[in-house]
């Protein structure tokens, strides 16, 4: 087991194209987005595993002998339901604990019990985790906090070899070890969610962008990054409601709403082709194509009835500036995305920035296409990432 510190992080995603489609076998793009979860793992000697995720509010410690003693057998079977059940026992959380502190407790206790199990004795340790993402807002959060922790641990265990040479400021992780970090982080996001695609925790480990169809999960070759603007509306939204809603949809109007679907297939094939084309040799024409793209997918999701009068702002704000924005995930609020082409002025996109913020949103300057999990020197991460790990 290793004795030093690490120091980890994960993108999390945004869905480029085909939210909504996908739900009916159509294709659709995510990509990694540059808002990045950190965490720091730190073994020590004093008989406690801690966990401290000061986005949420969670601090909390548990007696490693305490941990010792459990027969963690109930982890090999089972359905996740009742492994659950028994991780609360476990956790031994307040009854009025909300929602997403309890889960986050409980995905770190799985993961800490069923990959340090195998160790003759169980780690002492704090981890501490903190991320640019905000939560519950279809990021992709709760996928990059599964995958950071995963890494961490399986390199700990030395379950797989910490991949950070002497002299680098970061490292990733081979492909082999990749796979094994993106299954481990899909059983924390079970945990979490119950039953998810797979597409977060892929798209955070593995990073860059991915196709998604039907289940099956494959990554784009060398996919170009891409400047963007992250908007929150702020506004919440039922995800399953709005999923229902293009259901109902499709069955009123079979003959609309089923050849929208198919239009927004192609919108997605298009950009992929697009975006392969820009992995060889990126041209100013590209970005036209993708702007096109981005509109007439922002159009077909208004009519599919996941559109919101904030989101309509959003893109007559950024319209206004020659910008194009469409929303990302399930629509109805939440979060939009704006195109930012090579050659853009500072200024615009600060003044552009500030007229978002004076709708009362949120925004954030970013990129998509972002590396996946990644292994850091102290040195190598911003001084406000290292505050807010504990003062690194």
């Amino acid at each position: 087991m290793l004795s030093e510190g690490l120091l980890v992080s994960a993108p999390g995603k945004v869905i480029l194209h085909g939210e909504h489609a996908v739900v009916h076998g159509k294709v659709a793009l995510a990509v990694a987005l540059n808002l990045r979860t950190f965490l720091r793992l730190q073994p020590h000697s004093n008989g406690k595993v801690g966990l401290n995720l000061p986005n949420i509010g969670v601090k909390r410690a548990w007696d490693v002998a305490r941990l010792q003693d459990l027969d963690t057998s109930f982890l090999e079977r089972g359905d996740i339901t009742e492994k659950v059940e028994k991780l609360k026992e476990v956790a031994g959380l307040p009854e009025d604990c909300a929602d997403r502190e309890r889960l986050a407790v409980l995905a770190f206790l799985y993961l800490y019990l069923s990959i340090c199990r195998k160790q003759s004795a169980l780690p002492s340790l704090d981890i501490a985790v903190w991320s640019e993402l905000p939560t519950g807002a279809g990021l992709g959060s709760s996928a990059a906090y599964s995958v950071c922790l995963t890494a961490a641990l399986l390199t700990l265990c030395e379950e797989i070899p910490n991949p950070l040479k002497d002299g680098e400021a970061a490292g990733r992780w081979t492909a082999e070890d990749l796979e094994v970090i993106n299954q481990w982080a899909f059983q924390g996001e079970r945990v979490i969610h119950g039953n998810p695609s797979g597409v977060d925790n892929a798209v955070s480990t593995w990073g860059g962008a991915l196709r998604y169809q039907q289940g099956k999960i494959s990554p784009l070759q060398r996919p170009p990054a891409l400047k963007i603007l992250l908007t929150n509306t702020k506004v919440p939204r039922s995800t399953k409601a709005l999923v229902l809603g293009v259901r109902n949809r499709l069955l009123k109007f079979p003959e609309i709403v089923a050849p929208l679907l198919t239009s927004m297939d192609a919108i997605s094939l298009e950009c992929e082709r697009v975006l392969g084309e820009m992995a060889a040799a990126p041209a100013p024409e590209h970005y036209l194509v993708l702007e096109e793209l981005i509109d007439m997918n922002q159009h077909h999701l208004n009519a599919l009835g996941v559109g919101h009068a904030s989101l309509d702002q959003l893109c007559q704000v950024t319209m206004a500036r020659g910008l194009h924005s469409k929303l990302t995930g399930a629509g109805g609020g939440g979060c939009g995305i704006t195109l930012l082409r090579p050659g853009l002025e500072g200024p615009e996109v600060e003044a552009t920035k500030q007229a978002l913020t004076g709708c009362g949103f949120d925004c954030w300057e970013t990129s998509v296409g972002a590396p996946g999990i990644s292994i850091h020197t102290a040195a190598s991460l911003d001084a406000p990432i290292r505050q807010a790990l504990g003062g690194l």
